[in-house]
């Protein structure tokens, strides 16, 4: 009879409780695809006796997760705790010191301490798994690590961030302003008391840096990263993208380009007929494109405990059966480092949204500035307001204009925006959002 792998588990919240019911369930399945049971031997949490619908009794209760860490009686360490210090980095090096296995489900942890406790992994010869740290159930991790070993990738992106798709959702689909379906967001659970991680894409990043070092062999750093969020874009926005064949996507971008390995997080446009154009909702989805085969794109549960405890459980029934990858794909003394590439290199299309004074020579004025910058325009939308802001042919008030660029440079945008505005042709601030082809 092949000895079962004994798991250490500290963190009972939402995933590590799932994480134990989904074990239970499915114990006589785990055993015959891995060829030895799993059991979870030792657990550690905050609270011993707080309720949650799982049964303990046959676990040993370690109260230090440190020491649960490099208990003898474990074969591998689930670190389900959080956070980017201790104890979960301490608990996580501690298992390492000890010869144990970890998975984690720690993208905080990753994205800020992942190059060194990768480096310890190996040099300790033991696996470092966390498939449930990016995009929950989808299998994305796998799938840039041995998947695609043998392909060459030029880009990844996708909705690495169910909260800012499920408010751009409401607000297409409902015609609701942001505030709106944010606070609907909060009061269902999808977004924080805080939301300001999720809104303004520091989430994203940190997701964008992991796949982006297991994609392109760079050092994890979302610091490297050019971060933008949702919370300015608007319904008459969406309306105009839907009207022009888009929808507004929270996308996390990483692509080689000549200048190297460009990362980005921002609200992008993205074909209606594309499939990331279809993902809605708190649904997550990650397309890849590599050289010599069509796009791939994954979609599903983005979070959630049991869709995070099916990555967890999926990483542990590798160790289980012996398989150990390098955990970024390659040695981490290989990885490269990435630093912040400027956006004013960035090339691409752009949707520009502004209020023109209605005056003689206004668009005269703005067409001159793109032309000094050599941009040239796919489309462009002119509506007059109506006295109550609808469209209406009587004129009244500044006039709402949309551009739809050609591939140009962020760089040549920025410098004819601001030239437009110290012509004072327009009022306000421009809205400019990226648009991403397939």
């Amino acid at each position: 009879m092949v000895s079962p792998l004994k798991v250490g588990l500290a963190g009972l919240g939402t995933v590590g409780a799932s994480v134990v019911r989904l074990i239970d369930q499915q114990r006589e399945a785990l055993a015959a695809r891995c060829g030895r049971p799993i059991v979870i031997v030792a657990v550690s949490a905050r609270s011993k006796s707080k309720n949650r619908g799982i049964n303990l009794r046959k676990m040993r209760w370690v109260s230090d997760p440190v020491k649960l860490a490099s208990d003898p009686g474990i074969d591998v360490f689930v670190e389900l705790i959080g956070g980017a210090g201790n104890p979960a980095r301490a608990a996580v090096t501690a298992a390492f010191k000890a010869g144990k296995s970890v998975v984690t489900a720690n993208k905080a942890l990753l994205a800020h301490h992942g190059i060194a406790l990768a480096e310890l992994a190996e040099k300790c010869h033991v696996a470092l798994n966390f498939e449930a740290a990016v995009c929950g159930a989808i299998p994305t991790v796998k799938t840039l690590r041995e998947g695609l070993a043998g392909n060459s990738i030029t880009r990844i992106y996708g909705i690495l961030n169910g909260t800012c798709n499920y408010i751009l959702t409401r607000m297409a689909q409902e015609k609701l302003a942001f505030a709106e379906c944010l606070k609907e967001a909060q009061r269902l659970g999808y977004a924080e008391a805080n939301p300001s991680f999720d809104i303004e894409g520091h989430d994203t990043a940190q997701k964008l840096s992991i796949l982006a070092s297991l994609t392109f062999g760079t050092r994890v750093d979302p610091e490297s990263i050019y971060v933008e969020g949702i919370s300015s874009i608007t319904p008459a926005d969406l309306n105009a993208a839907d009207e022009l064949g888009y929808r507004v996507k929270l996308l996390g971008v990483a692509v080689r380009t000549e200048k190297g390995i460009e990362q980005r997080v921002h609200p992008t446009m993205v074909p209606k007929e594309s499939a990331i154009a279809q993902v809605m909702g708190v649904t997550n989805a990650v397309t890849i494109d590599a050289e010599g085969i069509a796009p791939i794109t994954l979609v599903g549960p983005g979070a959630g405990g049991m869709a995070t405890a099916s990555s967890v459980i999926s990483d542990i029934a590798d160790i289980a059966r012996g398989v150990r990858a390098t955990p970024f794909g390659r040695p981490s003394a290989q990885l490269t480092i990435s630093r912040k590439a400027p956006m004013q290199r960035h090339e691409g299309g752009y949707y520009i949204s502004m209020l023109a004074v209605d005056k003689p020579g206004t668009a005269a004025t703005i067409a001159k500035r793109l032309a000094q910058q050599s941009i040239s325009l796919e489309s462009i939308v002119q509506r007059h307001r109506g006295p109550h802001g609808g469209d209406s042919p009587k004129r009244s008030g500044p006039v709402p204009v949309i551009l739809i660029t050609y591939a140009t440079t962020e760089d040549a945008v920025r410098r004819a925006l601001g030239a437009v505005k110290r012509d004072k042709v327009i009022l306000g601030d421009p809205q400019l959002i990226r648009i991403e082809k397939n």
